[in-house]
């Protein structure tokens, strides 16, 4: 019998509080090979020109609760084997990795590829796609955690891609942060106490064993990959949040993978076990949106003119 396939197009931007991740999930829908699977469009309320409030630490909490709910209608509506999500920031993961982990019993594995950990909060920076991993395992945030009926397994989720801050770039974030009374951001005692496995850049640029070891230990059959775009190296691919050279962050390390690795532990994957998930976000097309800009003020073009 053949499997049930959808993609989904969730382009949703409250979750980094940034509107062009809008138009890096809809470029992203429109680059992905056609195959014949069904696209579905989540509503996602478009930016207005108003800023976000913060709700209760979540800038956006009510649109992201909404756009979580109706995207959790539309997958139980199809009842899909497997789903393809174009975001969007990295927050549109929750609602189908919550439904694909009930769709197999709670057995769904999970390799996260991000060059942060997405588990919880960062003081300061009240923004929901910090937060989409914890939410699935049960931690993360109360309120969008309790949407998720069936928690992932700590043993079934393998972090891979994980940045650290250079020396100087950490002397700066420490600084700036005990500067503003914060403490300073540290996932490692909530990774040792769930006990999920990681692998940074460096280590996967080595060897992937360790995520091929993960697979068999864990008996993982199915599986859902999320990849964050900013798990890639700026240098050589620049649609990423952290390629403006305007922008500076510096609460978040930049990621250091490579793309003939990432492709490498991609096919790692699907050799390994069934992939029964692709979750794709965080697209940020620098010069797309630039030329867009553009366009808007030629003669001829714009609508104003």
């Amino acid at each position: 019998m053949d499997k049930k396939t959808i993609r989904l197009l969730m382009p949703q931007w409250q979750g980094g509080n940034n509107p062009h991740y809008s138009f890096g999930a809809e470029l992203l829908a429109w680059l992905a090979p056609e195959n014949g699977q069904p696209l579905i469009e989540v509503p996602v309320q478009a930016y207005a020109g108003t800023p976000l409030e913060n709700e209760n630490g979540v800038y956006g909490r009510t649109q992201l609760l909404e756009q979580l709910k109706a995207a959790r209608h539309l997958i139980s509506a199809h009842q899909p084997d497997r789903i393809v999500m174009f975001g969007g920031d990295c927050l549109v993961e929750q609602a189908p990795f919550a439904y694909l982990n009930e769709r197999y019993r709670g057995d769904l594995g999970l390799l996260w590829i991000d060059a942060h950990s997405d588990l919880m909060r960062i003081p300061g920076y009240d923004y929901g796609h910090t937060l989409p991993l914890g939410n699935l395992l049960g931690e993360g945030e109360e309120e969008f955690a309790s949407f998720v009926t069936t928690p992932l397994k700590p043993e079934n989720v393998f972090i891979a891609g994980l940045a650290k801050p250079a020396q100087q770039e950490a002397e700066i974030i420490s600084k700036t942060l005990q500067e503003k009374g914060i403490a300073i951001p540290d996932d490692t005692e909530l990774l040792k106490r769930l006990g999920i496995r990681t692998a940074g850049a460096e280590e996967l640029a080595e060897s992937m064993d360790s995520v091929k070891t993960w697979i068999k230990e864990s008996g993982i059959k199915y599986l859902a990959i999320h990849l964050d775009l900013d798990v890639l190296d700026p240098a050589a691919f620049r649609s990423l949040l952290f390629a403006n050279p305007e922008s500076p962050y510096l609460y978040s390390p930049k990621g250091t993978m490579q793309i003939p690795r990432l492709l490498e532990l991609m096919h790692l994957a699907s050799k390994e076990t069934e992939v029964v998930g692709l979750g794709i976000t965080e697209h940020m097309p620098w010069d797309a949106i630039t030329l867009k800009s553009m366009l808007n003020s030629f003669p001829l073009l714009a609508n104003h003119i």
